[in-house]
Parts: structure tokens; C-alpha cells; sequence
């Protein structure tokens, strides 16, 4: 979306910018409007417009400047294409449960020996809690 924004506007720029620079007169021009060549009629003044087209085309200039840093940055850090959010979550090993038997067995099973006492509670499946998953 910011793309789309930033380089409408950067183009609305480059236009007035154009327009602008067409609408200024000359190092040349300025010697017939010394002599009366209609400069004084116009809306600004003799000088009025001068300053206030140069202003102008300054301002779009530092703005042509500015979109043209946020489109190069917006260019450099675009997200990946083709990805999705779920390829982006690493792999969590999960660490065993405390306090439950290994695979489902009962305590007097998972011991392996049948003339033990079962284990206590807390004890079940700590032989195991220390491994690291696969």
C-alpha cells in the first residue's frame, strides 16, 4: 500500500515539477521584461512571479527528493514473496511433561520390573526429563 502511495505521488510531483520549470522564463527573458514585454500584467507583479514559481519549484524538488529516498528504502526492505506466515516460525522442541508416564504406561509398567513398587507421582518420567527430543 505505501508503495502505491509513495510513487503516485512522487509522479504528481515529477509533473508539477515539469510544469514549472516550462512556466519560468529564461536567463534571456528577463531583458525584454525590463522594457515593458508585458511582465508587469501579469498576476504577480514584475517580480512576484519569479520568486513565487522558483519557491514553488523548490518545494517539489526537496519533495521529488524525499519520495525518491522512500521508494528507494521501501525497494531494499521488502518482505520475502511467496512466503507465508507459518514458514517463518522456527521449529520449538518440546521438552517432556513432568509428572506423566513414559507412552502411556502405568507407573508399575513403565518401571519394567513386575515385583517393584510403583513410582511415585512426582518421579514419573524423570528418568527421562534430562533427554533432548529428536
Amino acid at each position: 500500500m505505501w508503495l502505491t502511495v509513495v510513487l503516485v505521488v512522487h509522479v504528481i510531483v515529477a509533473i508539477g515539477i515539469i510544469g514549472l520549470v516550462l512556466l519560468q522564463h529564461g536567463k534571456g527573458a528577463d531583458m525584454g521584461a525590463g522594457f515593458g514585454a508585458g511582465a508587469s500584467g501579469s498576476l504577480f507583479g514584475a517580480t512576484g512571479s519569479a520568486n513565487f514559481l522558483s519557491r514553488t519549484t523548490a518545494a517539489l524538488a526537496a519533495v521529488f527528493f524525499l519520495t525518491s529516498l522512500g521508494l528507494a528504502y521501501i525497494a531494499t526492505h521488502k518482505p520475502k514473496a511467496g512466503g507465508g506466515v507459518m514458514e517463518t516460525i522456527k521449529d520449538i522442541p518440546q521438552a517432556p511433561v513432568p509428572g506423566t508416564s513414559s507412552e502411556g504406561k502405568s507407573p508399575r509398567q513403565a518401571s519394567g520390573k513386575a515385583g517393584e513398587p510403583p513410582e511415585k507421582a512426582g518421579d514419573a518420567g524423570a528418568s527421562r526429563a534430562n533427554e533432548v527430543p529428536k
